[in-house]
């Protein structure tokens, strides 16, 4: 697909170029979105709101990087902002800097699949969520983090290292349960 002319063509306001790059990009970054919020009424939301503001702004979009990547910055943004207003979600996405710990680096050596690893971050308070999308998946410093959420870098890496922390933790009790019914299930068959 020829991006820099789908572009051009989006400019001139063709509805068949908008609905193609609407088409192309909006499954992927429907999973953005819902990677950000607690449900796909929400999630599709954020995505309409989304598509709106990269058709408003596209005469920004500068063909030296990936459309991709610029799209789903906008998208990562819209989801913020929409944490932010939605009053679902202001109880849940607020950060404290009290018993702030260093990020430590505990590997679990457990075997999950990546929808098993996706449904375990969503079980996140929605705070931990997105810091944990933003510099885990989106690949955000602490300071990028910070800057967006308006916080500082400090408050982003404990929120991060809790929300790894807990997920280690429930990594290891599914582990752990696994083990148990595979033996359980191994027993009864002998």
């Amino acid at each position: 697909m020829d991006y820099n002319k789908l572009v051009r063509e989006c400019l001139r306001e063709i509805p068949a170029a908008q609905r193609q790059l609407y088409d192309h990009f909006a499954e992927t970054m429907l999973g953005v979105c819902y990677r950000y919020t607690r449900s796909m009424d929400d999630a599709e939301d954020v995505l309409q709101d989304g598509f709106v503001k990269i058709f408003r702004n596209l005469h920004q979009y500068k063909s030296e990087g990936e459309l991709g990547a610029w799209i789903r910055r906008i998208m990562v943004t819209t989801a913020l902002n929409y944490l932010k207003k939605n009053s679902r979600y202001n109880h849940e996405f607020s950060f404290d800097n009290e018993n702030l710990h260093p990020v430590v680096d505990d590997n679990p050596e457990v075997k999950i699949m990546g929808k098993e690893l996706a449904d375990l971050i969503r079980q996140l308070p929605i705070g931990y969520q997105t810091i944990f999308n933003l510099h885990a998946v989106e690949g955000f410093s602490h300071v990028e983090i910070g800057k967006m959420l308006g916080i500082n870098e400090g408050t982003s890496r404990s929120q991060y290292a809790r929300a790894r922390a807990l997920l280690i933790t429930w990594l290891k009790k599914n582990d752990e349960m696994s083990h148990k019914n595979y033996r359980a299930n191994y027993h009864d068959k002998r």
